[in-house]
């Protein structure tokens, strides 16, 4: 190839990428970039939803679940999830958020989250995002805490106590409440003897249950409802 032939080869692909391209960029850039944003396709739908502000900066304390850090936790949208989020769940609002790379948050669109988990300690938090029409009695983002024949979930809620802070200032306190989920129909429960009244055509069993293995069975540990509904779900029809 002469040097003339080989002048005008260059010229013809300098020509054609700047044409190709509005932008003053070369054709590897224009290349890279289209092979970056096919990620940002894949996972649109995470950046499905709106910002999310604090407006609650002058009460004490904070309206997230367990710390007002973001966690490592996994979303289901639509039936896909994705992992190694760092996400956040605002129980005043009953809402998760996340952080953006543009320095905002944004808060995810509800009606498209399935479920979620949080990592908190050394445990994994699970949550499902309960429809209005799907369970009558109970709605939104519930903590699974054991599912079988039966269920259990918690309700976590934060309220604002007025001026309770040197009747100066706001104050946020959580709050939850247990919920059994018999027969496809939801129960809250406050106590032992609560679910008891629910089972009772197995409560004698389930008390000798209990007492053979010396169990505590209360509300102010939700968890320890959790064996007495595995036996439960093994003895019942």
């Amino acid at each position: 190839m002469n040097r003339n032939n080989f002048l005008y080869l260059f010229l013809f692909a300098v020509f054609s990428c700047s044409v190709l391209n509005a932008n003053p960029v070369s054709c590897e850039t224009q290349q890279f970039k289209s092979s970056q944003q096919d990620p940002l396709k894949e996972n649109q739908i995470l950046y499905n939803g709106k910002v999310w502000r604090n407006l609650y900066y002058n009460v004490k304390g904070d309206q997230f679940l367990f710390s007002s850090e973001y966690l490592n936790g996994s979303l289901s949208i639509n039936g896909k999830t994705y992992k190694n989020l760092s996400i956040n769940y605002d129980i005043y609002n009953d809402e998760i958020i996340t952080p953006t790379n543009h320095s905002s948050i944004l808060q995810m669109n509800k009606e498209m989250v399935d479920s979620f988990t949080l990592v908190f300690g050394v445990k994994t938090y699970s949550f499902i995002n309960i429809t209005e029409d799907s369970l009558a009695g109970i709605k939104g983002y519930v903590n699974v805490l054991y599912t079988g024949k039966s269920a259990l979930y918690i309700k976590y809620k934060k309220e604002i106590q007025l001026l309770a802070v040197d009747d100066k200032y706001d104050l946020f306190y959580r709050t939850y409440k247990i919920y059994f989920l018999k027969h496809g129909i939801v129960y809250k429960i406050n106590n032992k003897r609560d679910l008891l009244k629910l089972i009772v055509e197995y409560k004698t069993q389930i008390k000798e249950f209990i007492k053979k293995n010396k169990l505590a069975v209360t509300s102010k540990v939700p968890e320890s409802f959790v064996p007495v509904l595995r036996y439960y779900d093994s003895i019942s029809q």
